[in-house]
This record gives C-alpha cells, structure tokens and sequence, in this order.
C-alpha cells in the first residue's frame, strides 16, 4: 500500500494554488486591458432627438447608426434632466456628468449681475482667437451666433467642475492627447474641457481656429490645413457635389470646396419620407438658400457663403475632415495611454432650426450623418481598432417639430408672441403694488426674467414677494405653462413634479436669473438671434430631453434597455470603464449595463 506523505500533498497543494492564481491574475489583466481602451470616442449630435436615428433605420448603411444599434448597448429612454435644453448645457452635462445647478453652464447666455452684460456661456476676453500661426487676429468676426459676446475670447475657464476629458488628463501624468473639434465653438470647448485642447469652424474666416488659452500660436499643420495644403476630401459621395482638379486648385480651402455646388438629394426623392413635402410655409430661406432642393451654396466669396454651410451637411463634413486630421497630425490613440477625442456635429440643429425636425432636409441629413458615422468608424478601425476604442454616442438636446407640422396633423402647436402680451400693464401692476419707480425689469434672457436692480433694492420691497407677483403675472400670458421664482427653487416646499425638478436642476445662484419660464408644450418663441426660424429648443418637455444614449467598441456586449436613464450618466460610465476618477461634479451612478460583460 502506497502513502502520500504530507509535505507532499502541501507542496501539490500550493503549487495548484499558485496555477489558480497565476490564472486569475492573467484574467484580471486581461479585464484591465479590455478596461483601458488606447481611445475613448465621444460623439455629440447637435438635437439629435432620440427618435431621430431609427425613424429611417431601413434606409441607414450598416457602419453607421446601425452599427451603433447593432453592436452596442443602446439606451432608448434616455434623457436630460435639467429644463433650459440648449446647446451648451447639454454638451457640459455629457462632458462633466453634472447638472447645469452644478456645473455652471445655465445657457448659452445669462446676465452678468456684476457688470450687468449679457455673458455667452465660453466668452472670455483673456484669450482671443488665433489664426494662421502667427498669433492673435483682431480682425476675425464674432460668429452671428454669438453675436451678444463682448470679446472674440474662448476658454473653458466658466465651467465650474472638471470634464471626463480633464479626469483622463490627470490619470495619466498628462499624457492622454485629449481634442475636441466641433463647428461650434461651445461645442468643441466643453467637451475638451479644461485641459484639452479645442478647435472650431470660424464662419467669419472659413477655417477651423482655436484660442490662446490652448495654444501660444496655431500648430502649422492646421495652418495648412485650412490653406488646402493638406486637406482631404474623403469620400466625394458625402460632398453634395463632384469634385475635380480644376476646382482644387482654383478653391484652395478645404470650405471652399462647395463654391458654386448645391446641397443635392443623396436618394431619388420617391424614396423619402417626406419626399413630397419639400416645399413648406414655415421653412425658412435664408439668403437665398431656398425651401427646396437644390440648395444652392453660392459663391465662396458670397457674405453668407459659410452660414449657409453650416444649415447643411456641409458643416458636419468639414469637421470630419478636421477631425482625421486631428488624429493623424496628433498620433491619435498610436499608443497604450488611452486618449481622448470629443466630435460634436452641428448640422442637425442648424437644419432642425431653419426646416424643422420633420422635413426632407432633416431627412437627408440624417442619411448623410449615417454615412459620415460610418466612414469615422472606418478610420477609427484602421488606426486604432474598434475593439481598443470606447465608442459614446449622444446629444446635447432634443427638439421640437414646427407648430405648421403638428397643426396639420391636428396637434396643437404655436408661436409665442411676447410683444402681443400685456407687459406694460402687468409692469404697472406690480410697480404700483410694491412702491417701485424706475425700471422694474432689467433683462429676458431665455428661459430667466432678470429683476432690476433699482426694483430688488427699493426700501421695502421683499424680493420673495415681488419674485413670485412677477411669476403670477407671466404665467397670464398665452402660451405659458408655468413660472416659478427663483426664491422657491431655494427656500420653498414646491410640488415634487418633473418640470420642478428639471428647472431646480438648472438653477445656479450666481448665474441664473429671478423666475423661469416655462412655455406650454410645443409652443415657442422662434427668435434666432434676430431670425424667425422653423422651430426652436429649450424647453423641459420630453421632445427637448429626449436623445440617444449608446456605448459600442471595446468589447462591449450588445444590448437594448428600456428604463429611463440621465445624461448625467455618461461621465461617471466613462470613468469606470476607464479606470479615472469621476468628475468632480458627477452626480449619477454608472449605466451597469455597459460594464457588465
């Protein structure tokens, strides 16, 4: 009879033992390197509403949205959880996974109390724009957007808590290569956050310019880029019009690549939609872009030649182009520190504003966003690998269709008009009531009525008092659903409702202005900075919170969920899947479902 002896057994014992650990450690490694994508990809789309991607998904290509749908974890009942859904607001609360209450970023303009201007949310006169390498240029034009800026300036310097972007930078000694690139500014600009660096498309210029917070001169490669030196057209099919040696010479500049071409149908017309509703009343034809199509650009050296790009899919090419640049120049995730590049496309909202979400030139778009998607993910494939990069995709807001559509469709729907509202006899009531004389309102800066100072400081006045007599008079007036002070966001025991909890979301004490106003559902002012436009967003009604939350790439197992989620989600998700840490604002869990493998 044979016996094991007992140093035996032990010895087998610990060495099956350190198999299993050697095993385990080997798996764990495995799950940190899945865990650490070389790139994290952050897509926003500009009023992506999140009906949007599927409402023409027959008719989509298989690298673009559908891959997104197909191959990651899509969450269909996402939304925003703050009230005032404009660009800026959306973009930061993607970026820092806060509310607008703590991250700062309230609209895209607020009052200035201390200096009492009128602020857009990234001005900031210590750091001017800068162009062609050699510094600033004082001649380049405030972009019309921004048109209530006091300085050409850009920083991220007024958002109050850090960005995904920034918790990368820092987990890595600052090696992580961090840029974002948007035709907008505020777009590029929040999602770059603070220690990234931000590029934009320049209407007034036909480039792609930054600011001296990032850089001390333009990086030459850019300089040359924007000259046509290294520029890359892609696929010519996206171009809205064929190309030619002749007109690459002749036109130089990437923008001006579109001179005397039209945004065309990508499809027979027969295939659309909404293909026999081209022609409507409430469109907009802004200098003689037309209500149908063709669309036609005009001359490069038109006055509205580069507006005119940006309410086309034109914008959203030109900042792919750029944006392969940025990874090429940029050595983009080339190596095991995982990088980060923000890509916010605009020509959905621009589109949205001047047509409407449920038109044939949103339509088109959407068929020419798909496309530009899957030709980003080609790229991403062949210089990273989808499998090493954290795809995200989502949208700043929603957006409402036009009062014209739903009317015919026997929805009620409307414009707002607040110079047919009685506001002088409202002032007069309440100056009479509260023993006020001189002005009693300083400014309307959507959503915030601004009190005067002269009306908050005349002896006697109680400013809770007053707050909630101005929101009773508002809320007299057509079209409105509800104002609500911003003393009773503070101090008072209000209903628990939706539309409270996303207007106190939004609400920044330093910032924010006297009372909210919040409008009836799908109806608007559709003032554009001085424009009448289609439609218009901003509002905490579900067609303005609504959009796509989706998680693809890096291993990611694929999935649809149905609960309703917040934007605020995203960072925090980012985070753990990263390895940082969160944001310092962050205020919501992680979506499990994209961390469960």
């Amino acid at each position: 009879m044979t016996t094991t002896r007992p140093g035996l057994l032990g010895a087998m014992w610990c060495a099956l033992l350190l198999l299993v650990i050697a095993s385990l450690a080997t798996t764990v490694a495995a799950q940190d390197e899945r865990h650490a994508p070389r790139l994290v990809l952050q897509i926003t789309v500009d009023q992506l509403r999140g009906d949007l991607p599927t409402r023409y998904f027959e008719r989509l290509g298989p690298g673009g949205f559908r891959y997104l749908w197909k191959q990651g974890v899509v969450f269909s009942n996402a939304h925003h959880a703050h009230a005032n859904t404009e660009t800026i607001v959306g973009h930061t609360t993607l970026a820092t996974g806060a509310h607008p209450a703590t991250h700062g970023m309230i609209g895209n303009l607020w009052l200035d109390r201390k200096s009492g201007e009128q602020t857009y949310d990234i001005e900031d006169a210590r750091y001017p724009l800068l162009v062609k390498g050699v510094g600033v240029d004082a001649s380049v034009e405030i972009d019309p957007r921004q048109k209530a800026a006091r300085s050409q300036g850009r920083s991220p310097s007024a958002i109050l808590v850090s960005t995904t972007s920034d918790e990368l930078a820092s987990h890595t000694g600052g090696r992580a290569k961090v840029f974002a690139v948007s035709a907008k500014d505020r777009g590029a600009v929040s999602m770059a956050g603070h220690a990234g660096k931000a590029f934009w498309f320049s209407k007034a210029r036909g480039e792609f310019v930054t600011s001296s917070y990032y850089y001390d001169q333009l990086p030459e490669w850019v300089v040359e880029w924007n000259d046509g030196g290294d520029g890359d057209d892609g696929d010519e099919a996206d171009k809205g019009g064929e190309s030619d040696e002749e007109d690459e010479e002749e036109n130089g500049k990437p923008a001006r690549r579109y001179h005397e071409k039209s945004w065309e149908l990508l499809h027979p017309r027969s295939s659309y939609l909404f293909g026999e509703s081209d022609d409507r009343p409430w469109e907009v034809d802004l200098a003689g872009f037309g209500k149908t199509f063709p669309h036609p650009y005009g001359s490069a050296d038109g006055n509205y030649y580069t507006t005119l790009l940006t309410i086309s899919p034109a914008a959203d090419e030109l900042t792919l182009d750029f944006a392969e640049a940025v990874m090429e120049h940029e050595d983009i995730g080339q190596d095991a520190v995982t990088d980060y590049l923000g890509i916010s496309f605009s020509s959905t909202d621009y589109i949205g504003h001047f047509f409407g979400l449920s038109s044939l030139e949103a339509e088109d778009n959407i068929l020419r966003l798909d496309r530009l998607l899957a030709r980003l993910f080609a790229t991403i494939d062949e210089r990273v690998g989808l499998e090493r990069t954290l795809i995200v995709l989502s949208a700043d807001h929603g957006g409402p269709d036009t009062p014209g559509y739903l009317n015919e469709l026997g929805i009620p729907a409307g414009y707002l008009d607040p110079d047919s509202w009685d506001s002088e006899g409202a002032i007069t009531r309440l100056k009479e009531a509260f023993g006020i004389e001189g002005p009693l309102l300083e400014k309307f800066v959507h959503p915030y009525i601004y009190l005067s100072e002269n009306a908050l400081n005349t002896e006697g006045v109680d400013r809770q008092a007053l707050e909630r007599a101005v929101a009773r008079e508002v809320t007299r007036f057509p079209g409105i659903s509800q104002a609500i002070s911003s003393t009773a966001l503070r101090f008072d025991d209000l209903p628990d409702t939706p539309i409270v909890r996303a207007v106190r979301n939004s609400y920044h004490p330093s910032r924010s202005g006297d009372v909210y106003v919040v409008s009836e559902p799908n109806w608007f002012i559709h003032d554009f900075d001085g424009l009448l436009v289609a439609s218009a967003h901003g509002s905490p009604w579900r067609y303005d919170t609504y959009v796509p939350i989706v998680f693809a790439g890096a291993g990611i197992t694929p999935r649809r969920v149905y609960r309703r989620v917040e934007t605020v989600a995203v960072a925090s998700t980012i985070a753990l899947f990263v390895g940082t840490k969160f944001p310092s604002g962050a205020e919501a869990e992680p979506l499990v479902e994209v961390l469960e493998r």
